[in-house]
């Protein structure tokens, strides 16, 4: 468990300090995982050492056409879909491509914090 655990904030540290050179990232803990936050605003997580960006209509298709799928979790015996998709690894490694993935992050949480 405690292998796990060091596993899991490595992950959160390592994810972190590579958003810092696109944008000023911060992380908090959050039902076993992580909350990612940019500007005061939650746009990311981390689950299973997996990241996950915020998505909403303005963005969600960059992440279908690329073939990723949305956070589930499972409570009750019910799974619960998040409007959080995993990043793709092309993308993470693209410092410039990544920056607008973030921007457009923050802005589909800030759109989700209006409603």
């Amino acid at each position: 468990m405690a292998d796990a655990k060091a596993a899991a904030s490595a992950f959160k540290t390592a994810v972190v300090s590579h958003l810092n050179q696109v944008a000023p990232v911060t992380a908090r803990a959050m039902f076993g995982g992580y909350g990612l936050y940019c500007e005061g605003i939650m746009f990311a997580l981390i689950a299973y050492e997996t990241l996950y960006f915020k998505v909403d209509a303005g963005n969600q298709d960059r992440f279908t056409e690329a073939g990723m799928g949305p956070f589930v979790y499972h409570r009750n015996g019910k799974a619960i879909t998040m409007s959080y998709y995993q990043l793709p690894a092309a993308v993470y490694d693209d410092l410039g491509l990544l920056h607008s993935w973030v921007e457009a992050s923050v802005a589909a949480a800030r759109r989700g914090k209006r409603k």
